[in-house]
């Protein structure tokens, strides 16, 4: 008979055997989390990545496709809002491209000039120029077999709703879907300033020499002021604002989608609209468009009472955590109630 091992081999066996369990029991959790985030961040949709030509530079484009067997798909053209997006907006538009390849349609996003090591700057272009790379994205699609040319429609946020109309005015398009669009860039500004002042709780101080700051700025763009006298008038202090921006806002601070709304007249629009939107005064938005296009266009209007500005769930927008978590383990939760399935119902219906 072999001898007891002593108390202390014992004890020192039985913590060895407690430290690998544990371990086990972590890797096999840390694997069905890992799990659980690929599952929830793979889609059910073919990705490819495209080059798209256009003024003697190459657009680094994504397409998606669905996975029905057909030879032919519509095609949904994305267009940006404003800041430095790739294709994929950071994957935040997979869960869209996901409904749209349910509803029979693919999906073409690129990277503005300039992003992910695309050539170019997206600072120097205008809304007439971001019009120009859609309408050569949409010449690309059109020569391609896969793609129904009869069927090609645009996607757009925010800034994308000055772009969207002139798209339309250059090259024939099956629909429209306009997420939070404003209507006058300078209008826009005033009433994000207000909004975020009134959600920061503030003075009527600081209130009153924020619109000062403000109306001075529209005064130096009115005369084409240069970057250095922006700084000047503002005491020396850019905050944030650099050379580049400065140009890109002059550029385009006079952008009115009004006139250029006619060019969807006789089209299907879907508008987009969020109840928490501090970015885009809805109402506004929503007057103009009804203006223009219920007599002669085919405008359909979404509104969102629990969404932000980027049709988040503001719930989950407010808190970083949740913002995360929920990226990582159920993005396509990330959307206010009903938006995904209302873009996928209108595709189906549109054309």
């Amino acid at each position: 008979m072999c001898p007891t091992p002593p108390l202390r081999l014992r004890l020192r066996r039985r913590g060895v055997r407690i430290a690998v369990w544990s371990l086990v029991t972590a890797l096999v959790v840390a694997a069905g989390l890992t799990g659980m985030v690929l599952w929830q961040n793979s889609y059910d949709m073919d990705e490819q990545r495209v080059s798209i030509r256009h003024g003697g530079h190459t657009l680094n484009g994504v397409l998606t496709t669905p996975r029905d067997g057909r030879k032919q798909h519509g095609l949904v053209v994305y267009v940006h809002g404003d800041g430095p997006v790739d294709a994929t907006h950071d994957d935040g538009y997979k869960p869209m491209w996901e409904a749209n390849a349910q509803a029979g349609y693919a999906s073409l996003s690129w990277d503005k000039p300039g992003v992910a090591g695309a050539p170019g700057d997206w600072l120097d272009q205008s809304m007439d120029d971001r019009a120009d790379e859609a309408a050569a994205a949409i010449a690309w699609a059109r020569a391609r077999p896969d793609i129904d040319g009869e069927r090609i429609g645009l996607w757009g946020a925010s800034q994308a709703g000055w772009v969207m109309p002139k798209v339309a005015a250059k090259t024939p398009v099956s629909f429209v879907i306009a997420v939070s669009p404003a209507i006058n860039w300078l209008q826009q500004g005033r009433y994000n300033l207000l909004a975020e002042l009134r959600a920061d709780g503030a003075s009527a101080e600081r209130t009153e020499a924020e619109i000062a700051r403000s109306d001075t700025i529209r005064r130096l763009l009115r005369r084409h002021a240069t970057f250095e006298e922006y700084v000047g008038a503002m005491g020396g202090d850019a905050d944030g604002m650099t050379a580049e921006r400065w140009g890109f806002i002059s550029k385009n601070y006079t952008a009115d989608a009004t006139r250029d709304l006619r060019a969807l007249r006789g089209i299907p629009v879907l508008l987009t609209l969020a109840d928490h939107d501090i970015n885009v005064d809805i109402t506004d938005t929503e007057r103009v468009y009804r203006r223009v296009l219920d007599a002669g266009g085919d405008l359909t209007v979404g509104r969102y009472p629990d969404a932000t500005h980027s049709l988040l769930k503001q719930s989950i927008e407010q808190s970083d955590l949740r913002l995360t978590f929920t990226a990582l383990f159920s993005p396509r939760s990330l959307f206010a109630d009903g938006f995904l399935d209302d873009q996928r119902q209108f595709l189906e219906e549109a054309t």
